[in-house]
Protein backbone atom coordinates (compact mmCIF):
# COMPACT_ATOMS: atom_id res chain seq x y z
CA UNK A 1 0.00 0.00 0.00
CA UNK A 2 1.01 3.31 -1.30
CA UNK A 3 -0.49 7.15 -0.87
CA UNK A 4 0.18 10.37 0.49
CA UNK A 5 -1.31 13.23 0.79
CA UNK A 6 -0.95 16.26 -1.01
CA UNK A 7 -2.18 19.82 -0.59
CA UNK A 8 -4.26 21.21 -2.36
CA UNK A 9 -4.48 25.09 -4.07
CA UNK A 10 -6.44 27.54 -1.48
CA UNK A 11 -5.97 24.12 1.52
CA UNK A 12 -7.45 21.05 2.01
CA UNK A 13 -5.91 18.08 0.46
CA UNK A 14 -6.02 15.28 -1.94
CA UNK A 15 -5.02 11.47 -1.86
CA UNK A 16 -5.04 9.07 -4.76
CA UNK A 17 -6.59 5.65 -3.99
CA UNK A 18 -6.39 2.44 -5.84
CA UNK A 19 -9.70 -0.41 -5.85
CA UNK A 20 -7.56 -2.20 -3.12
CA UNK A 21 -6.45 0.56 -1.08
CA UNK A 22 -10.46 2.15 -0.94
CA UNK A 23 -12.02 -1.02 -0.10
CA UNK A 24 -9.21 -1.88 2.67
CA UNK A 25 -9.67 1.98 4.45
CA UNK A 26 -13.05 1.78 4.30
CA UNK A 27 -13.29 -1.76 5.93
CA UNK A 28 -10.92 -0.03 8.40
CA UNK A 29 -13.46 3.10 9.07
CA UNK A 30 -16.54 0.82 9.35
CA UNK A 31 -15.04 -1.42 11.88
CA UNK A 32 -14.14 1.69 14.13
CA UNK A 33 -17.61 3.19 13.73
CA UNK A 34 -19.01 -0.43 15.08
CA UNK A 35 -16.26 -0.42 17.57
CA UNK A 36 -17.26 2.72 18.74
CA UNK A 37 -21.13 2.14 18.76
CA UNK A 38 -23.72 4.89 17.86
CA UNK A 39 -24.03 5.72 21.73
CA UNK A 40 -27.08 6.43 24.00
CA UNK A 41 -29.91 7.39 21.23
CA UNK A 42 -32.96 8.22 21.96
CA UNK A 43 -35.67 5.96 21.34
CA UNK A 44 -38.04 6.05 18.46
CA UNK A 45 -40.47 8.62 18.27
CA UNK A 46 -39.01 10.26 21.44
CA UNK A 47 -36.99 13.51 21.93
CA UNK A 48 -33.20 13.82 20.76
CA UNK A 49 -32.67 16.70 23.45
CA UNK A 50 -33.65 13.42 26.00
CA UNK A 51 -29.90 11.93 24.25
CA UNK A 52 -28.80 15.36 24.88
CA UNK A 53 -28.82 15.58 29.18
CA UNK A 54 -28.57 11.80 29.17
CA UNK A 55 -25.83 10.78 31.48
CA UNK A 56 -23.03 8.75 29.94
CA UNK A 57 -21.20 5.85 31.33
CA UNK A 58 -18.95 6.37 34.67
CA UNK A 59 -16.49 3.80 34.20
CA UNK A 60 -14.14 3.85 31.45
CA UNK A 61 -14.87 0.88 28.70
CA UNK A 62 -13.59 -2.83 29.33
CA UNK A 63 -12.40 -2.90 25.81
CA UNK A 64 -8.60 -1.70 25.99
CA UNK A 65 -8.65 -0.29 21.90
CA UNK A 66 -12.29 1.95 23.55
CA UNK A 67 -10.49 2.68 26.90
CA UNK A 68 -7.77 4.11 24.70
CA UNK A 69 -9.73 6.12 22.61
CA UNK A 70 -11.82 7.50 25.70
CA UNK A 71 -9.16 7.64 28.69
CA UNK A 72 -9.86 8.64 32.19
CA UNK A 73 -9.65 12.69 31.58
CA UNK A 74 -7.72 13.24 34.69
CA UNK A 75 -5.19 10.45 35.54
CA UNK A 76 -2.83 9.22 32.95
CA UNK A 77 -2.07 5.31 32.34
CA UNK A 78 0.89 5.26 34.62
CA UNK A 79 0.58 7.97 36.50
CA UNK A 80 0.86 6.64 40.14
CA UNK A 81 -0.86 8.55 42.79
CA UNK A 82 -1.27 8.41 46.45
CA UNK A 83 -5.05 6.61 48.09
CA UNK A 84 -6.52 10.14 48.52
CA UNK A 85 -4.88 11.26 45.05
CA UNK A 86 -6.23 8.06 42.97
CA UNK A 87 -9.65 8.13 44.99
CA UNK A 88 -10.25 12.55 43.98
CA UNK A 89 -9.16 11.80 40.27
CA UNK A 90 -11.18 8.77 39.98
CA UNK A 91 -14.37 10.47 40.95
CA UNK A 92 -13.18 13.62 38.61
CA UNK A 93 -13.08 11.44 36.11
CA UNK A 94 -16.10 9.84 36.33
CA UNK A 95 -18.12 12.99 36.85
CA UNK A 96 -15.86 14.13 33.53
CA UNK A 97 -17.00 11.06 31.22
CA UNK A 98 -20.79 11.06 32.54
CA UNK A 99 -21.11 14.15 30.91
CA UNK A 100 -18.90 14.08 27.88
CA UNK A 101 -18.53 10.42 26.62
CA UNK A 102 -21.58 9.97 24.80
CA UNK A 103 -20.99 13.60 22.76
CA UNK A 104 -17.38 12.20 22.24
CA UNK A 105 -18.66 8.78 21.18
CA UNK A 106 -21.39 10.14 18.65
CA UNK A 107 -18.48 12.78 16.95
CA UNK A 108 -15.60 10.16 16.55
CA UNK A 109 -18.51 7.87 14.66
CA UNK A 110 -19.44 10.32 12.53
CA UNK A 111 -15.82 10.79 11.67
CA UNK A 112 -15.14 7.65 10.87
CA UNK A 113 -18.79 7.57 9.11
CA UNK A 114 -18.03 10.87 6.80
CA UNK A 115 -14.66 8.42 5.79
CA UNK A 116 -16.92 5.38 4.53
CA UNK A 117 -19.13 8.00 3.20
CA UNK A 118 -16.25 9.69 1.42
CA UNK A 119 -14.31 6.29 -0.23
CA UNK A 120 -18.20 5.29 -1.38
CA UNK A 121 -18.54 8.81 -3.17
CA UNK A 122 -14.86 8.17 -4.82
CA UNK A 123 -15.29 4.33 -5.35
CA UNK A 124 -18.66 5.34 -7.63
CA UNK A 125 -16.75 7.93 -9.81
CA UNK A 126 -13.82 6.33 -10.57
CA UNK A 127 -13.26 5.14 -13.58
CA UNK A 128 -13.02 1.14 -13.64
CA UNK A 129 -9.57 -0.25 -12.66
CA UNK A 130 -8.30 3.05 -12.12
CA UNK A 131 -7.13 5.17 -9.14
CA UNK A 132 -9.32 7.66 -7.86
CA UNK A 133 -8.60 11.06 -6.53
CA UNK A 134 -10.13 12.11 -3.11
CA UNK A 135 -10.27 15.83 -2.79
CA UNK A 136 -10.87 17.16 0.85
CA UNK A 137 -11.49 20.57 1.76
CA UNK A 138 -10.20 21.78 5.06
CA UNK A 139 -12.96 20.80 7.37
CA UNK A 140 -13.70 17.37 5.87
CA UNK A 141 -9.61 16.80 6.01
CA UNK A 142 -9.87 17.49 9.93
CA UNK A 143 -12.55 14.53 10.25
CA UNK A 144 -10.35 12.85 8.50
CA UNK A 145 -7.49 13.44 10.65
CA UNK A 146 -9.67 12.42 13.57
CA UNK A 147 -10.83 9.09 12.09
CA UNK A 148 -6.93 8.09 11.05
CA UNK A 149 -5.93 9.04 14.55
CA UNK A 150 -8.35 6.86 16.13
CA UNK A 151 -7.94 3.99 13.36
CA UNK A 152 -4.15 4.12 14.53
CA UNK A 153 -4.63 4.00 18.34
CA UNK A 154 -7.11 1.32 18.33
CA UNK A 155 -5.04 -1.27 16.11
CA UNK A 156 -1.87 0.09 17.95
CA UNK A 157 -3.74 -1.25 20.81
CA UNK A 158 -4.79 -4.35 19.46
CA UNK A 159 -0.92 -4.76 18.48
CA UNK A 160 0.14 -3.47 21.79
CA UNK A 161 2.06 -0.51 20.91
CA UNK A 162 2.54 1.54 23.88
CA UNK A 163 3.17 5.44 24.14
CA UNK A 164 6.99 4.45 24.26
CA UNK A 165 7.40 1.59 21.55
CA UNK A 166 6.54 2.70 18.15
CA UNK A 167 5.94 -1.00 17.33
CA UNK A 168 8.85 -0.83 14.51
CA UNK A 169 9.97 -4.59 15.82
CA UNK A 170 6.54 -5.56 14.54
CA UNK A 171 7.44 -4.74 10.67
CA UNK A 172 10.15 -7.80 11.38
CA UNK A 173 7.46 -10.30 11.60
CA UNK A 174 7.19 -12.89 8.87
CA UNK A 175 4.35 -12.92 6.50
CA UNK A 176 2.82 -16.32 7.86
CA UNK A 177 2.21 -14.10 11.26
CA UNK A 178 -1.52 -13.59 11.39
CA UNK A 179 -0.83 -10.30 12.62
CA UNK A 180 0.93 -8.90 10.19
CA UNK A 181 -2.24 -7.13 8.26
CA UNK A 182 -2.39 -5.44 11.13
CA UNK A 183 0.50 -4.35 11.23
CA UNK A 184 0.97 -3.00 7.48
CA UNK A 185 -2.47 -1.25 7.76
CA UNK A 186 -1.25 0.56 11.20
CA UNK A 187 2.34 2.33 9.61
CA UNK A 188 0.00 2.47 6.33
CA UNK A 189 -2.27 4.59 8.34
CA UNK A 190 0.63 6.75 10.08
CA UNK A 191 1.83 7.29 6.83
CA UNK A 192 -1.55 9.27 5.65
CA UNK A 193 -1.89 10.60 9.23
CA UNK A 194 1.29 12.26 8.88
CA UNK A 195 1.56 13.54 5.40
CA UNK A 196 -2.11 14.95 6.26
CA UNK A 197 -0.89 16.88 9.55
CA UNK A 198 1.74 18.33 6.91
CA UNK A 199 -0.61 19.56 4.04
CA UNK A 200 -3.22 21.35 7.25
CA UNK A 201 -0.23 22.63 8.90
CA UNK A 202 0.13 26.62 7.81
CA UNK A 203 3.36 27.53 5.65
Amino acid sequence: MSGRFEPLPGGGASLALDEVEISILRSLAMQLAELIGPGDQPAEGGDPLDALFADGPSKPPADPALARLFPDAYRAPDQELGPREEKEAREASAEFRRFTENDLRARKRDDALTVVRDLDSLAAGAPAGAPGVLELAPQKARHWLTALNDLRLAIGTRLEVTDEDDGGDLLRLPDSDPRKPMVMAYFWLGGLQETLVETLMPE
